[in-house]
């Protein structure tokens, strides 16, 4: 991501409303916390939930799997943050700011025009006959969406509607371009369209309309 970017995701909270639209108004950009190997926990973590993906378990085996995650969790469970202190989602040096919730992308660049970012569909993300869910590229198209929407108005903004048309195949393990903008922007409504590509194929494109919330508006 861009300085510039940066600069304007990074929206100081208020006094009144620490916490505006349900989302952290101040993001408090920091590649620290979790510490310096988090992203590799977090491919880790990717890794696994492919492998889960594909995987045809022994009884035994699953019962040694189903004991090693007991034993995990617990040591997770020692560590739990609210959702405006974890690391998930602020990490801007990792792919999908470290959120294990979206399709692994890194963003080439972003401000007001736009995001353009590379977006790669792993195992974990199989639908069917070895291309990706349409559930997880509408997943990138909304979170994406919702960036061009906020870099545009330096606000927070929220998901009115969102339709994905999947205009081909979208492979799985292929680095892909997916971008976002702002279409049309009429008071608090905008209207982003976005392109997914696998090169100069098309896999699908959005349309969607955010709004933009008032202050302390969830």
């Amino acid at each position: 991501m861009t300085e510039t970017s940066k600069h304007e995701w990074d929206i100081p909270a208020t006094d009144d409303s620490p916490h505006e639209g349900g989302f952290r108004a101040d993001l408090q950009i920091t590649t620290d916390r979790g510490g310096p190997r988090y992203g590799e926990m977090i491919e880790q973590v990717r890794s696994f939930m492919g492998k889960v993906r594909y995987a045809s378990p022994t009884p035994e085996l699953a019962d040694e799997v189903i004991e090693d995650l007991r034993k995990l969790n617990a040591k997770l469970d020692t560590m739990l943050v609210d959702e405006w202190t974890t690391p998930s989602g602020t990490r801007i040096d990792l792919p999908s700011r470290g959120n294990i919730t979206l399709p692994p992308y890194e963003v080439k660049d972003g401000g007001p025009d736009g995001v353009d970012a590379e977006v790669t569909f792993e195992d974990f993300h199989l639908g069917g006959n070895g291309v990706a869910h349409g559930g997880h590229v509408a997943v990138a198209f909304d979170d994406l969406g919702g960036m061009a929407a906020a870099l545009r108005t330096g606000g927070v903004a929220r998901t009115a509607y969102l339709t994905v048309n999947y205009r081909s195949l979208t492979p799985l393990n292929t680095p892909l371009v997916l971008k976002t903008w702002v279409d049309r922007h009429d008071g608090r409504k905008l209207f982003v369209k976005g392109t997914l590509h696998d090169g100069d194929r098309l896999c699908a494109d959005l349309d969607s309309l955010f709004i933009e919330l008032k202050p302390g508006q969830p």
